[in-house]
């Protein structure tokens, strides 16, 4: 019998609720196996540690669709690739949150929409299990969205505010407004001006730097939940108002490009050649000829006050 599911390639799951190797015995198990009477094909199994899959192996791995149970109440259901969560798949955490849409390696990785505890609700690209890349994230105890990039969990760089009655486009900095931008209003009136961030006087510096650490990536709980810099506010600075231009509006956001890592080019290289190999053996078994081979190519943000508009 082969190594199972606990040797396959760096299995210290990083992602989401990874469920780790499976020891030995391997638990309780009924479904096809395969020549080495490793688990193959559809099956279901009880894991040592008390969770419950049921869904598709290939050669000892889950592979395929199925379904994941985790003794805490979350679960996923989607689908599987050489025993991490990769594809389509939905997860339900246990306190009610949940993420539907792509993963890559056991991480929210692609397009995907996370519906959170409170009501709020992110729809975006995401890479490596953070929100990373063009995205909205709707504030429902506020009404308001925020469009525009995320980089590493946090909105950086272009992006636009949208509230009840006005917006205000800009650019952010660790979720922060931060520099030049503007209000509009019902497409009429704009003000301009810019944001500085500042220092909170309400806010207990002392042993700001422990509490800095919660906002790195290295913090236990949710990776795409960075937070805000401790201490700190964005402070409006008004300095004209003139009637709508578009033209006057800063830049809107963009995707931001992601490069496939050497690794994820091996993964599609090595897809390409099993998917030669087999289409090969099958031409020699029907006219004994070989084919050429083919050449691969909760987050709490500080909602900005405004000055009083009431004269517009």
């Amino acid at each position: 019998m082969s190594d199972d599911e606990d040797t396959f390639e760096d299995d210290q799951i990083r992602g989401e609720g990874g469920e780790g190797k499976d020891v030995y015995p391997y638990g309780e198990y009924e479904g096809g196996r395969d020549e080495n009477l490793d688990r193959h094909g559809f099956g279901s199994a009880l894991l040592p540690n008390g969770d419950i899959y049921e869904g598709e192996y290939y050669h000892g791995r889950r592979h395929g669709k199925g379904m994941y149970c985790f003794k805490n109440g979350a679960r996923y259901k989607g689908t599987w690739r050489k025993g991490l969560k990769h594809g389509q798949g939905e997860f339900l955490y246990p306190d009610g949150t949940r993420y539907v849409g792509d993963w890559k390696k056991d991480f929210k990785h692609g397009q995907g929409t996370y519906y959170y505890e409170n009501g709020d609700i992110y729809e975006g690209r995401w890479y490596k299990g953070w929100r990373h890349g063009l995205g909205t994230y709707t504030f429902k105890k506020y009404d308001v969205t925020h469009y525009g990039t995320w980089i590493e969990g946090r909105m950086k760089g272009p992006g636009i505010y949208n509230y009840p009655h006005y917006r205000y486009h800009g650019t952010f900095e660790k979720n922060l407004p931060k520099g030049p931008g503007c209000f509009t209003f019902n497409a009429k009136y704009m003000q301009h001006g810019f944001y500085i961030n500042m220092r909170d006087p309400a806010f207990d510096y002392v042993g700001a730097a422990d509490l800095e650490l919660e906002a790195s990536p290295d913090s236990p709980g949710e990776p795409e939940d960075r937070g805000n810099p401790k201490g700190i506010v964005p402070i409006w600075r008004a300095r004209s108002i003139t009637e709508y231009k578009a033209e006057l509006l800063p830049q809107e956001p963009v995707a931001v490009p992601v490069h496939e890592s050497e690794e994820s080019l091996l993964d599609i290289i090595d897809y390409l050649q099993k998917q030669y190999d087999r289409t090969a053996d099958a031409a020699e078994e029907e006219d004994g000829r070989a084919l050429p081979s083919p050449v691969p190519q909760d987050l709490q943000l500080d909602i900005p006050s405004l000055l009083d508009f009431d004269a517009l």
